[in-house]
This record gives structure tokens, C-alpha cells and sequence, in this order.
């Protein structure tokens, strides 16, 4: 999907961090203002569009409080079975109507999306609608919203966004599909009114609740008739209450837009065109290229406050393990030890656990961590463990997906000798076991090679035979991809040897990684970077590492020292509502893209050849290096649809 207009492009600045707003500066162009005078507007009287703005924009676009209007287009995706495919509608208020510090509250509500041939996908399974919530001024949280029908508060001069997710199943029949969104104004008399209640209200309401209290606290001592009596009286009290004006936006009677009739919706609303077009290609259950994930169990331990090993501690670690799953990750926890040294899990439970043996051969795990030592203290010795787990494990089909993540970043010989000594004991056990290791250096205390970098190309020779997976920071490449070649010279595949790679702190910008403020496409290349430059793999050290804080409604804090939204892929649940589920970022979002994308390269390139796929990207200018990459949508979507025209097996429409 791509909207007309042109703008320029300006860094998106971090509040705290370089001053606030994020919007890219669009002009409003072609945009029409309300011709609606200052009297007391009605929404039932008046359709939406002299009430607010609504454009649609690609999931690649950051929308700030300050994005400005554009014109309002239907929407057209593409997306394979087993696909997530995203967009985002913004509002703006042209007016205010609510008659307080709000402008207002606009009803989103979606239908089903349709096939011709009678097919759906069903809102609030396969479509599900997020509202777009700034982190530090910049738009990042995507928190729930109900559906069919949602309610949303826009405030004068801001814009707001929203999210729209469409997952299509693995089984879904492939066709074009439709389905229609409605924009409608409510009315003021529904926005929440409590803390606009005059004092005689006030004064009314709490007379109306104390009469209640006053009748039914002598209820026990009363005959039955007396009780029947004081039911009724109890009754007539509450049904008063609910009909105040602080309830007024749940009264069936108030105008809301899932009590009004179609025509009025139809008459009133602002109306959305979505048409989606679903093609034969599956994707794999589990990505083709792993991307292992940490999450801090420590965080999870502080702010919940919950006891390492206790039933609450394996609940809440299971329900983070299966909500990530969604994303195409291979989640594993951790925690860090003296030195760098870390204890990476994928599974609590020990592989004698029913819990196991669920996990690692669910199809959606591409990869996971085998602890080197026990996660919750138990009868066995360090070693008793370790070979335990690694016997009951390697007699598993799912062993193939197993690694050993050890140590983080070694820098002198100690830990390089350290991190030798615990791979000798784990290959004492399982020769075919694959361990790996991060770094961005060599040794600083041996002397590998005459220059920074070619002691960092020595690595693998230092490290044979205790490591299989070779996982090496971007920042090291640096804008240099051509040396991802040098990299790869000195790894042996044929050896059962793997190159991964990994972002942290770095790089910075212009280049590819998911701090908080970057381009969209800047985080969705992230995974396009790992593909051209032929790593087979990829890790990211946390995706919950937020500051301590001791309950799980506190405000989400980013660790100093760090650049903001490193470490942090998505937020606690209670922070935003009572839910208990966390909140995905427009980051991770874009990772999961970002590893779709990966499977359409890798279906023309199946087709055609690796070197015809690079093409691809260049020929497209969607990813030519780590620092000219597309700036926008329509890259992408000539990449896909390139891939969806050349690849299409079905007859006649190749």
C-alpha cells in the first residue's frame, strides 16, 4: 500500500533524546476542512467527515501527534497463507464537539473480511485492531482494542493511530477478499462524563447510592415482605444511577454506534475500503532463518513479584514463551552471571518434563537453548544435570534445533578459556551438540592478528572446535558489507559450522537495528541486511530489559546507557489497561515482517538463484547496503509483488 504525495524526510527525534514529536512533515494537501460553524454539533445530525480526518498508512510509517491529514484511499495488501499483513489507519479532528479537554470519540467498527466464493476471515480472530501509544513521544506501543467495535478519544490537534493486523491461516483459501471499516462520530453526551458531573449531580448520585446502602444494610432482620419491598426500592435506586449521566455512554439509548442501525452507520460514517489479495504460497510454520530472542527472567521475577522456580514463576514465563511464538521468534530466557557468562533457557522445565518435549517440538520453534546448568535448583550436581538433559535430548527429532548460548561477547583469554572448558564438558557428551558464541573482537590480551579486524577474522580458528554457530555483531561490518564476505571465508560449513549475526547497542543510525525513533523500513531491514549478507541466523540479547521496577503496572523505563528502546521489544500488559498480556511494539511487528520478507526472497531465489534474489532487493531499491535501503513502502511492495507475480504456481496466473 502506498499513498500519494511527497515529502521530506527528517530524523525522527527521541523526546529526552533529541526533542519531541515524530511527525515526517507532510503537507496537507487535497485535504478538505470542516465548513461547520461554532454551534453545538450533534453527530447523529452530521457526517463524520466535517468532524475528522481519516487516511490510511503502510505499517512502515511512524505516525507522531503531529502527522498531518492526507487524502483518504482504499487500501490494497498482499499476503501468502500463514502471513501476518499490517496497516494503520490515522484520525485527526478537524473540531472539537466533546466540549472538554478532548475533541472527542470516534467508533471504529470492521466487518468480516469476505470472499466471493463465500470464504472469511473472521474480525477479532484473523483481524485484530491495536491503538498506536507513543513511548517517550515516540509512537511505538500497540495496545488492544475491542472489536467488531472500538472506541477511541482523539484530543484537539493530535493525530491519532491506529493499528489493523490481518493473520491469514496456513489453510486459508487463496482469492481476493474484501471487507468495509466504519468511522463514526460519536455523540458528546457519550464521552466519559464522571469528572464533568456539576455538584448537584454529584450531590444526586451520592444520595441515590447512600439511599441503597441505608435499605439493604437492616435487609437480614426484615419478614419477607419487607425484604420484597426493599428489593423493589433497591432496584428503582440503581436503575436511576445507571441512567445518570455518568453511564450515559453504556446506555443502550444514547446513540452509540453498535446500538445504532446499519443505515445510520452506512449515512454517517466515514467509510474504508480494505481488499486483500491471498496467493498460494504458504510460509513455513517455523522461519527459515532462526531469530533467537532473549527475555530476562529477572525482569519478569522483579516486576510481577514472583519467586524463581514457585507455579506463578512457570505460568507467567509459559504465557511469554507462547505469545511470542506469534512472531516467528524462537523466544529463550536468561540471566546474566559474573563475567558475561549466561544462562540461556528456552524451556523451564527440565527435559524430563512433559512441559519439554511441548516446547521444542512445537513447529513454530525454529531453534532453542539447552540451560548448561539447572534452572531451578534440584537434587542433581551441575553435572548430573547437564548430562541428563543432553542424553533424554539428543533422542529427540527435535535436537536438530538445539544450541548452547554460554557466554556473552568474550573479550580476554580468560573468558575464551572459560567459555573452551564448558563446551569440552558439553561435547564430552554429545559430540554433534552445537554451541554458540557472540563476539565482536578477539581475545584483547592475544595477539591473533596485526589489526583489530583480523584478529576478529581469527576468531573461528581460536574458538574450533568449541563453537558451531559463529555469531558476530553488525557493528563490526560496520557499512562495509563487502566484508561479510572475509567473514564467511572463515567459516566451514561443510563442518556443520554456521554464521549468525546480532544487533545490540549498535549499529547506529543510518544503519538497519530497533531503537526507538528509526524509520520503519530502518527496522524492517534489519532481517533484510541478514539475508543479503548470507548469515543463517540471527540473535537479539532482550526483548524485556527495561529498568528494575517492583509491580507490573510501573512506567516502562529504558536502562541508561542505553539508546532508547534497546533491550526492548515489547511492554507489560498492566501498563497500559488490566490485562495481563503484553503489548507488542511497532518494532517487533517489523521484525516479524522483516522475517516474512525473508521467505518471499527466498522463494525467488528458489526459482531463480541467490544472486537473481539480491537483484531483486537492488533492482527494487528496497536493500542495496546498510545504509541505502528504502525509505519508504512502495519498494517493498514491488519486491512482493514481483515475487507474487513471477512465483504464482497457479494455472493462468503466472
Amino acid at each position: 500500500m502506498e499513498n500519494s504525495g511527497e515529502h521530506q524526510e527528517v530524523p525522527v527525534p527521541v523526546e529526552g533524546v533529541a526533542g519531541g514529536g515524530t511527525a515526517y512533515g507532510w503537507n496537507e494537501v487535497g485535504v478538505n476542512v470542516s465548513s461547520l460553524s461554532g454551534e453545538t454539533i450533534d453527530p447523529l445530525k452530521v457526517h463524520s467527515s466535517e468532524l475528522v480526518h481519516v487516511w490510511c498508512m503502510p505499517s512502515t510509517a511512524n505516525i507522531g501527534p503531529q502527522e498531518m491529514p492526507r487524502a483518504l484511499e482504499p487500501i490494497s495488501l498482499l499476503s501468502a497463507r500463514n502471513e501476518r499483513e499490517s496497516f494503520q489507519i490515522a484520525i485527526r479532528p478537524k473540531v472539537s464537539w466533546a466540549g472538554s479537554r478532548m475533541a472527542g470519540s470516534v467508533y471504529l467498527q470492521s466487518s468480516d473480511l469476505c470472499s466471493t466464493s463465500g470464504d472469511r476471515l473472521v474480525v477479532g480472530e484473523s483481524l485484530k485492531v491495536r491503538q498506536v501509544v507513543p513511548i517517550l513521544g515516540v509512537p511505538d506501543a500497540l495496545v488492544p482494542l475491542e472489536v467488531p467495535v472500538s472506541r477511541v478519544t482523539l484530543y484537539p490537534g493530535e493525530t491519532t493511530a491506529i493499528w489493523v493486523s490481518v493473520d491469514v491461516p496456513d489453510t486459508q483459501p487463496p482469492g481476493q477478499y474484501e471487507a468495509d471499516f466504519f468511522i463514526t462520530v460519536s455523540r458528546a453526551d457519550a464521552e466519559s462524563t464522571g469528572q464533568l458531573l456539576g455538584k448537584d449531580d454529584r450531590i444526586q448520585l451520592y444520595n441515590e447510592l447512600k439511599h441503597c446502602l441505608d435499605v439493604a444494610e437492616p435487609i437480614d432482620r426484615q419478614p419477607l415482605d419487607g425484604v420484597v419491598e426493599s428489593v423493589k426500592s433497591l432496584s428503582a435506586s440503581l436503575r436511576r444511577v445507571l441512567l445518570s449521566p455518568l453511564f450515559s455512554d453504556l446506555n443502550v439509548d444514547n446513540g452509540s454506534v453498535d446500538m445504532m442501525d446499519e443505515d445510520t452507520i452506512t449515512n454517517l460514517s466515514i467509510r474504508l475500503k480494505l481488499s486483500l489479495t491471498i496467493w498460494d504460497f504458504v510460509l513455513p510454520a517455523a522461519p527459515s532463518l532462526p531469530a533467537v530472542i532473549g527475555v530476562s527472567d529477572t525482569v519478569i521475577e522483579d516486576r510481577f513479584g514472583v519467586e524463581h522456580g514457585s507455579s506463578q514463576w512457570f505460568e507467567i514465563l509459559d504465557q511469554h514463551f507462547k505469545w511470542l511464538l506469534q512472531y516467528k521468534i524462537s523466544p529463550y530466557f536468561c540471566r546474566w552471571r559474573e563475567g558475561m557468562r549466561v544462562l540461556s533457557y528456552t524451556c523451564p522445565w527440565p527435559a524430563d518434563h512433559p512441559k519439554s518435549d511441548e516446547y521444542f517440538s512445537d513447529p513454530r520453534l525454529a531453534a532453542y537453548a539447552v540451560p548448561y546448568s539447572p534452572v531451578v535448583s534440584c537434587h542433581d550436581t551441575a553435572e548430573e544435570f547437564l548430562q541428563k538433559e543432553i542424553e533424554i535430548l539428543r533422542t529427540k527429532d527435535h535436537w536438530r534445533k538445539a544450541y548452547f548460548y554460554l557466554w556473552d561477547e568474550p573479550i580476554n583469554l580468560d573468558h575464551y578459556e572459560a567459555m573452551r572448558d564448558m563446551a569440552s564438558e558439553i561435547h564430552s557428551y554429545a559430540p554433534d551438540a552445537r554451541i554458540m558464541t557472540t563476539y565482536y573482537c578477539g581475545p584483547s590480551n592475544a595477539q591473533l592478528a596485526s589489526n583489530n579486524f583480523e584478529a576478529f577474522l581469527k576468531v573461528p580458528e581460536f574458538l574450533r572446535p568449541h563453537t558451531q554457530i559463529f555469531c558476530t555483531s553488525e557493528w563490526v561490518i560496520g557499512n562495509r558489507d563487502d566484508l561479510a564476505k572475509d567473514i564467511l571465508a572463515e567459516i566451514q560449513p561443510e563442518n556443520g559450522e554456521e554464521w549468525w549475526t546480532y544487533v545490540c547497542m549498535g549499529p547506529s543510525d543510518p544503519q538497519p537495528n530497533w531503537h526507538l525513533g528509526m524509520r520503519g523500513t530502518q527496522h524492517r531491514a534489519v532481517m533484510w541486511r541478514v539475508w543479503k549478507e548470507g548469515s543463517t541466523g540471527f540473535l537479539y540479547w532482550g526483548a524485556n530489559c527495561y529498568e528494575k521496577a517492583t509491580v507490573p503496572s510501573a512506567e516502562i523505563r529504558f536502562r541508561q546507557g542505553l539508546p532508547p528502546g534497546d533491550g526492548v521489544l515489547f511492554y507489560p500488559g498492566q501498563v497500559f489497561s488490566s490485562s495481563n498480556e503484553p503489548v507488542a511494539s511497532l518494532r517487533l511487528e517489523r521484525l516479524l515482517s522483516g522475517l516474512q520478507d525473508i521467505e518471499y526472497l527466498k522463494l525467488y531465489s528458489s526459482r531463480f538463484g541467490r544472486e537473481e534474489g539480491i537483484r531483486l532487493l537492488e533492482k527494487t531499491n528496497m536493500y542495496i547496503g546498510p545504509e541505502r535501503y528504502t525509505h519508504d513502502q512502495m519498494s517493498i511492495d514491488l519486491m512482493r509483488g514481483e515475487v507474487f507475480r513471477t512465483c504464482w504456481s497457479q494455472p493462468g496466473n503466472h
